[in-house]
């Protein structure tokens, strides 16, 4: 978490310091750096396998992180332009109702790989106003079986890469004529996944999960 800090850190004090030399509030090119909540569902929609015998009712929920955000987004025209953005986000999902608080799944990082057309509203000066949307790809990492779910006998967990969609709306407000500004952003995704506990190479658990996460972020923003 601290090296994705320093270059969040690092790539605004790149835009900053380059303003007075290439920065445009007409280019075509615009990053931005960000700091970011994510906060997702995590909520059960039905279980397929059951075989560590799981209480009627329970439901899961996923914690939510903050995490830095770089985006790069190109303007095909004033009004138009496709970004993506990159980041890592981390979270523990736990029971609720019966197995309220219960560790079920530990540490997954998600990659949410994502690219959105965007429409901005206006001529292009002052207030920038935009919504977007566009398709997603979840890619997790490195998941673990929480402390309860290993107490139940499980000793692996796996979280499937799934394809989803993404919304999104927000704006950028110039600070200055060089590039420089302010962008707020706000993202709703559309995601499902399936869940899967093992014990050995034995799948003692399967659950199907609505992620759709909001992620709203609010940083500098530098166009060149």
């Amino acid at each position: 978490m601290k090296k994705k800090l320093k270059f969040a850190a690092a790539v605004a004090a790149l835009a900053m310091s380059g303003t007075a030399i290439a920065g445009a509030p007409d280019g075509k090119i615009q990053v931005k750096a960000l700091a970011t909540l994510v906060a997702p569902d995590g909520k059960i929609t039905s279980v397929e396998l059951d075989n560590i015998g799981l209480p009627a009712g329970t439901q899961t929920e996923a914690d939510d992180n903050f995490v830095p955000t770089i985006a790069a987004e190109y303007f095909f025209t004033p009004n138009i332009s496709l970004e993506t953005i990159c980041c890592v986000t981390q979270h523990d999902v736990t029971g609720t109702g019966p197995l309220d608080g219960a560790g079920l799944v530990s540490n997954a990082n998600i990659i949410p790989a994502t690219l959105t057309a965007k429409y901005h509203f206006g001529d292009g000066s002052g207030f920038k106003p935009y919504i977007g949307a566009g398709p997603t790809y979840f890619i997790f990492i490195d998941e673990k079986a929480g402390d309860t779910a290993q107490a139940l006998g499980a000793t692996r967990q796996k979280m499937n890469d799934k394809v989803g969609f993404a919304l999104q709306a927000g704006f950028d407000l110039p600070i200055n004529d060089n590039g420089l500004g302010l962008s707020v952003d706000a993202k709703r995704y559309f995601v499902n996944t399936t869940a899967r506990w093992f014990a050995g190479n034995t799948e003692v658990l399967r659950t199907r999960h609505r992620i759709d996460p909001w992620v709203v972020s609010a940083g500098l923003a530098y166009r060149f």
